[in-house]
């Protein structure tokens, strides 16, 4: 019988700590992008953003393996660097889209502007599967005035087994194509 209660009580406490981990780790991914990197941003500028552009990131939050019969899972970080020693950069949108296409998460309110060679990165836990195996995500950016264009990344990083896997994909411009 003390035994029982032993284990009853090891139990309580492990999931008392677990549920304190879990209440830490959704109040850091809750976190706005303002908050997380204050010291990256400036004040958006006042005059005309004369230049845009979007990107579009392919992301893999999973993998599907051995003809679909097993899925791995992967964190995903992307990245959106300033690549200007002079200008801010100015991010109206992040979105991030699952497989079918359908908006899963903004992570902007209203534009935010990088400091110069300043970065800002969202983070997709490797629990969080919402984006499947062709998530994506869209990067708008506007600035005043001639700019480097930003680099725009997304480093996915997962296990499977004992083996433990990293790879880049790197956004593409959007750009509209056609019939001259």
């Amino acid at each position: 019988m003390c035994h029982i209660r032993a284990g009853g009580i090891f139990l309580a406490v492990l999931l008392c700590l677990l549920t304190v981990r879990m209440t830490e780790a959704l109040a850091q991914s809750s976190a706005s992008i303002e908050q997380n990197f204050a010291n990256s941003l400036t004040a958006v500028p006042s005059e005309g953003l004369t230049a845009s552009g979007a990107f579009y990131v392919p992301v893999y939050s999973s993998v599907s393996m051995s003809q679909g019969k097993l899925r791995a899972d992967f964190s995903v970080t992307l990245s959106v660097h300033n690549a200007s020693e002079t200008r801010p950069l100015v991010l109206k949108r992040i979105a991030y889209f699952d497989t079918s296409g359908k908006m899963v998460e903004s992570y902007l309110k209203s534009p935010i502007a990088l400091k110069p060679f300043a970065t800002v990165e969202v983070s997709i836990a490797t629990t969080d599967t919402r984006g499947g195996t062709g998530a994506n995500f869209v990067v708008d950016w506007a600035a005043a005035g001639e700019i480097a264009e930003p680099a725009v990344e997304a480093l996915m990083v997962g296990s499977v087994g004992a083996g433990h896997y990293a790879f880049i994909s790197q956004g593409r411009p959007i750009r509209l194509t056609g019939k001259n």
